[in-house]
């Protein structure tokens, strides 16, 4: 007979929905009661755990023997209030309940102060105060005494129906609201500490949330908020399947510099984000938008400039951070575990003038924006890539980012050849490392640059390249190695060099 056949143990979790279920109407409650049981049913599938699940109006009762892993991954579900590893499952009768108690707390009790706690849900021949008085009776022998103001230890009989469950110890959960309860909204998502922390804020409260990601600066830039948004798909989205939207921004930002004021820059580019997040918010059916931005953090989150940012534009603007400050901000990335993949995204200063206006007002913003010609945003835009993030694998997050066809204006380009073929030939201006050493030594190069590797086949430099993405450096290796390259060059009107 396995553990969980045996009669008044069964191991399991005794959930409890959030406090604020009890202020919600019959209905309401009844809804988020059901879309909780499936959110549930989803987290401790993705971690493939055997389960069964029963509930009643104002509990669950999760019954598996992977009690600890269900245990990690349930605490991490919104709507769910407190969690209890249940110690004894028996059925509704004092008689059984004083016995399973008794076998099950002696020794915890034992030289120490207790109380018991019983609660109810159901019709039964005794109340929670006949519960209370008789099990303390049989546990009394075993204690120092009974204390109910500060006991040391408090045992907990949580009667539902035609079960009791048994426990001493109960630990909070996330709380919220289920996730899908409250609709769905899209996160304009950068890759730091902020927009991760909105958008967990933001599913905590029920929302099923998507991402935009407007990409300025390549895609091992977009790779590395990726890894990110998957984070919070994968360990905190149970329930629902988020998308990633990235929209190459390049093209917007160069024209926006050829036609727009430098002080304007940062305003511009933000009320382009929005406009590019309420197209694709009819796209995925989100009815609102949401921002990492909090007040005074940066030039354009000065309230007048929040104010003439989000002027005209068709969804509302969500902003759970507002009133966080910085520290606040990166505790919480830390507790959702995204803080140290966001330590690795490089700030984007390509657009920071040296003196941004700070209090804009609509009309002097729009007469910046109408010189935008819009289509540009718009086939940026149409041009959108999406990922299923919970869909994809490790492969997925680094593979389709590792290689690069053109060498960008600026980029270090590095010759991982032995030293007899880059004296053959190497690309103009390529500095000769062996592959080995810069896999050991790469920490040492400036974060702030971009760097081409290549290789005979493009394939030692790509691991190379691969774990200096995963380490927050901006690399690439060059596709189809030495002959490509050379092909590149001819087609550039220039040859390699050699001695």
């Amino acid at each position: 007979m396995s553990t969980m056949q045996k009669e008044g143990w069964v191991a399991g979790l005794l959930l409890k929905p959030s406090p604020e279920f009890v202020l919600k109407s019959n209905r309401t409650r009844r809804g988020l009661f059901e879309q909780l049981r499936r959110n549930i049913r989803d987290a401790l599938d993705s971690r493939q755990i055997v389960y069964q699940v029963s509930g009643y109006w104002n509990a669950l009762f999760v019954q598996t023997e992977a009690v600890v892993r269900a245990r990690e991954v349930l605490e991490r579900v919104a709507g769910v209030g407190s969690i209890v590893v249940v110690d004894r499952v028996v059925r509704a009768e004092l008689d059984e309940i004083v016995r399973a108690g008794s076998e099950a707390f002696a020794q915890q009790v034992a030289g120490r102060r207790f109380a018991v706690r019983a609660r109810r849900t159901g019709k039964h021949p005794f109340s929670s105060q006949d519960v209370e008085v008789a099990l303390g009776a049989a546990l009394r022998p075993h204690a120092l005494k009974v204390d109910l103001t500060d006991p040391e230890v408090t045992v907990h009989v949580d009667i539902q129906s035609d079960r009791a469950y048994l426990y001493t110890v109960a630990s909070r959960g996330w709380g919220g609201l289920p996730i899908g309860s409250q609709g769905e909204a899209l996160v304009l998502i950068s890759g730091g500490f902020d927009s991760a922390v909105a958008a967990w804020l933001m599913l905590r409260r029920g929302v099923a949330v998507h991402y935009l990601f407007c990409n300025l600066g390549g895609k091992a830039y977009e790779s590395m908020v990726l890894q990110v948004a998957k984070v919070l798909a994968d360990d905190w989205s149970f329930g629902t399947r988020p998308k990633f939207y990235t929209v190459d921004f390049s093209a917007v930002i160069e024209h926006m510099r050829q036609t727009t004021r430098l002080s304007y820059w940062q305003v511009v580019l933000k009320r382009l984000m929005y406009r590019a997040a309420s197209l694709v918010a009819q796209r995925c059916g989100a009815v609102a938008l949401v921002t990492g931005e909090a007040i005074g953090q940066v030039s354009s989150q000065t309230l007048k400039n929040l104010r003439a940012i989000e002027a005209g534009n068709p969804l509302p603007v969500l902003r759970p951070l507002l009133a966080y400050d910085k520290e606040e901000i990166i505790r919480l990335a830390r507790r959702i575990g995204t803080a140290t993949l966001s330590e690795r995204v490089r700030e984007y200063c390509a657009l920071a003038p040296e003196h941004p206006v700070t209090a804009t007002s609509p009309t002097a913003l729009d007469a910046e924006v109408a010189k935008i010609d819009l289509s540009i945003l718009e086939t940026a835009v149409d041009k959108a890539e999406v990922y299923d993030l919970r869909s994809l694998s490790p492969s997925d997050l680094v593979t389709p980012f590792l290689y690069i066809d053109t060498v960008p204006s600026g980029a270090e380009v590095i010759d991982c050849q032995s030293q007899n073929l880059y004296q053959a030939w190497h690309y103009p201006g390529a500095r000769n490392m062996d592959p080995f050493e810069l896999l050991k030594n790469f920490h040492n190069l400036d974060r702030r640059r971009v760097y081409v590797l290549y290789c005979p086949h493009g394939l030692v430099s790509a691991s190379v390249a691969e774990a200096m993405q995963r380490a927050g450096y901006e690399a690439y290796s060059f596709k189809g190695g030495v002959l490509a390259l050379k092909e590149y060059l001819e087609a550039q009107g220039q040859g390699g060099s050699g001695h």
